[in-house]
């Protein structure tokens, strides 16, 4: 059981690096623009603050890989709690697909980490 919360939480944390690849790297190619979209000239007004967004992503794949890799239950759960707040927010504020992309796997992984048995 133990296996299978830290692959959720790596799951977790992988798309949360991927956010930040879409929203820092990615915003204004053909890629980002499928994803989110936007015409190019949306983009481009909104470029910095995906940016801004992409990073605080990496911020939380990197506390997920933290908490994760340390074997830190404690802040583990305090990044996941943070990924589904984040997720429930931008489901309530940008869009719904935001809760089943970010916060339903967080969640996930969050029920998986608390039900597993901790470490002897």
């Amino acid at each position: 059981m133990r296996a299978l919360a830290l692959l959720s939480v790596l799951v977790v944390a992988a798309l949360h690096a991927g956010f930040l690849a879409l929203e820092m790297f990615l915003w204004e190619t053909p890629t980002g623009l499928r994803i989110f979209d936007m015409t190019a000239d949306q983009a481009a007004e909104t470029a910095v603050l995906a940016a801004n967004q992409g990073l605080y992503n990496g911020f939380l794949a990197a506390g997920l890989l933290w908490g994760a890799l340390a074997g830190k239950r404690d802040v583990t759960i305090f990044f996941l709690l943070c990924v589904i707040a984040a997720g429930v927010y931008g489901a309530l504020t940008a869009s719904t697909t935001i809760l089943f992309v970010q916060a339903a796997p967080a969640l996930v992984a969050l029920a998986l980490t608390l039900i597993a048995p901790r470490r002897a």
